[in-house]
């Protein structure tokens, strides 16, 4: 009697765990693909205006189109006295693009076009899942081809922070002519940064949610496919990159208590090309308020020294090329007006 009591005890308490683990586990993954949304108001983008004329700057609204019909919207930045390239500038997640506005004085002192997008399911840009590269890296190589047929810069390179990081490293596989990127502490692989955090809530770092509650990691992993057809295993910028030809320089604060440091290390595993400069002292993307000067100087650098050939030698469609199908119509912001129209394989903006 004692051992069929102690038996059927046991299988309740594995029912349970069981069942708290599925519990957890959709609740976890529900969190994930719907994070907060940082609202962007009228009086942030008012306050953008005057910090682009500050910087000699025009700002202009733009929107583009995602493959599954969502609006993504952004800010488009043209220095008074531009150097000819441009650059794209990727959030992190539950933030817009106000959170990159330091990057973007940045580069507009020194004169790139600066483009600065919110993500899908982020600021105004529409959709109400977050896929973290899945659908997002896309969405980034059709920002690219806005720039190209707009601007026709000679590079266009990319900065990103956190899930922004990740979502453009593997955006590389669908928009490989960046001539070199740069990202902020990124994650390695999807799994990887569940197992994370999920022990963050533990204090135990990542070994509890490979063992005791890896069910609740697998939970989260079927429920998102099932739930929303996402199947989060494709989520891996170390994959994305294991076999890159685009420079790109990987920067992680050695005290990363968000996203660990072993996640850029594992991507520099992979592909020994990469160049990650680990900052001492510096948690998760405060690498630029540690180290101010170095940042800057090696993040400039690091453009500076691949520009190659551009994109001159591409075939890209032609700026003057438009049909009638309006994607959208701006209200002066800044220095002009703007419409906005779709190309045929990119969108158009002109003054109006």
């Amino acid at each position: 009697m004692t051992r069929r009591r102690g038996l059927r005890l046991g299988g309740v308490i594995l029912a349970v765990y069981v069942s708290a683990c599925l519990a957890v586990g959709v609740y976890v993954e529900e969190g994930a693909v719907h994070p907060v949304r940082r609202q962007l108001t009228a009086a942030d983008e008012a306050r953008e205006i005057l910090r682009a004329r500050d910087e000699d700057a025009a700002l202009t609204d733009v929107s583009i189109a995602a493959s599954d019909g969502i609006q993504l919207r952004g800010w488009d930045l043209e220095p008074e006295h531009s150097n000819g390239n441009a650059v794209i500038l990727l959030h992190g997640v539950s933030d817009n693009r106000l959170g990159m506005n330091r990057y973007a004085d940045l580069f507009l002192r020194h004169g790139y076009d600066v483009l600065m997008p919110d993500a899908r399911a982020h600021g105004l840009s529409e959709g109400s899942l977050a896929t973290y590269g899945l659908l997002e890296s896309n969405d980034i190589h059709l920002w690219f081809d806005w720039l190209v047929a707009n601007h026709r810069p000679h590079c266009v390179y990319a900065f990103a922070e956190s899930m922004g990081a990740a979502q453009l490293l593997q955006a590389i596989q669908t928009a490989p002519h960046f001539c070199a990127v740069a990202g902020e502490c990124p994650f390695s692989n999807f799994r990887e940064i569940a197992y994370d955090r999920v022990g963050q809530h533990f204090n135990t770092g990542p070994w509890v949610g490979r063992t005791i509650l890896w069910p609740l990691v697998e939970s989260a992993f079927i429920y998102s496919r099932w739930k929303y057809g996402l199947d989060f295993e494709q989520v891996s910028p170390e994959d994305a990159l294991a076999n890159t030809k685009v420079p790109v320089f990987l920067i992680h604060g050695q005290t990363d208590s968000n996203i660990p440091i072993r996640h850029s290390r594992r991507i520099l595993a992979r592909n020994p090309s990469v160049v990650l400069w680990e900052v001492p002292n510096a948690e998760h993307s405060t690498a630029v308020t540690v180290e101010p000067e170095e940042f800057n100087r090696r993040l400039l650098g690091w453009f500076e020294s691949h520009h190659g050939p551009g994109l001159a030698s591409l075939s890209l469609p032609h700026p003057t090329r438009r049909d009638d199908r309006t994607l959208a119509k701006t209200q002066p912001l800044g220095k002009r007006a703007i419409r906005i129209t779709r190309l045929q394989g990119a969108t158009e903006i002109g003054s109006s």
